[in-house]
């Protein structure tokens, strides 16, 4: 494919892949420990609901799996499908969070999200689920 061929109207792979997304799990290799899990996607993006313009984050996920792990290359993929969508902060944290606890219900979990200034303002959101297992 040539350059100029990226001008149909035809989704390409990536685009493909992020459109379909799912977020897969596996099953925890190692279920009789207690232990955390820390996932970093410093390129979040959506836009913002009022204006369009893009709001970049950086999220955190902090989780103990129970039965199930989040398989990273599919969370990356579901993580990127929300670039093109027009969505407030609070709204789409709470959908990312309602979304992890559903594929793969852990003991614990905290989303941290720490989104880019933008007119002088930051936000960020701390979201938890559960409680913190201990040995």
């Amino acid at each position: 494919m040539s350059i100029d061929d990226s001008s149909s109207n035809s989704l390409l792979y990536g685009e493909r892949a992020i459109e379909e997304a799912e977020i897969i799990c596996f099953d925890n290799p190692t279920q009789h420990r207690n232990y955390e899990i820390a996932i970093e996607l410093p390129e979040f993006t959506c836009q913002c609901p009022f204006s369009g313009y893009p709001d970049f984050a950086k999220l955190k996920i902090t989780y103990q799996p129970k039965n199930k792990v989040y398989e990273l290359k599919s969370l990356k993929l579901y993580i990127n499908n929300f670039r093109d969508q027009k969505i407030s902060h609070e709204e789409v944290v709470n959908r990312i969070m309602d979304d992890l606890i559903e594929a793969a219900n852990p003991h614990w979990m905290n989303l941290n999200a720490d989104f880019n200034p933008r007119g002088n303002v930051s936000m960020k959101l701390d979201l938890y689920f559960g409680e913190k297992k201990h040995d």
